[in-house]
């Protein structure tokens, strides 16, 4: 079994920051893709950022790209996302996901393992 466990939201306020966090345990998670995804009440889950099994490929949203940043730490099996200038529109839940493969996806089917959520609140 594999889990993934995020940490890190909270309530901020408009322009703050926050880091999550995504910890892995029951695999090894090195060779795995990982991403970030999002889910506001009432919408559907999209995609926030992914990033490849090695770090040297990331992907970003269009509605994040340049305020947010993804990355990971192998040695500790833990992914990252900061998360800079946030805007109350950036208020939903966010997950980590893991998948096998090579490609940086996109999308929620390119991706096996699930975390729970974490809630980020932005305030106006």
């Amino acid at each position: 079994q594999a889990y993934l466990v995020e940490s890190g939201g909270g309530l901020v306020q408009a322009g703050g920051s926050l880091r999550l966090s995504c910890a892995a345990s029951g695999r090894t998670f090195s060779s795995y893709r990982m991403g970030w995804f999002r889910q506001a009440p009432g919408k559907e889950r999209e995609f926030v950022a992914a990033i490849s099994w090695s770090g040297d490929s990331t992907r970003y949203s269009d509605s994040v790209k340049g305020r947010f940043t993804i990355s990971r730490d192998n040695a500790k099996n833990t992914m990252y996302l900061q998360m800079n200038s946030l805007k109350p529109e950036d208020t939903a839940i966010y997950y980590c996901a893991a998948g096998s493969g090579t490609k940086v996806g996109a999308a929620t089917a390119d991706y096996e393992y699930w975390g729970q959520g974490t809630q980020v609140t932005v305030s106006s």
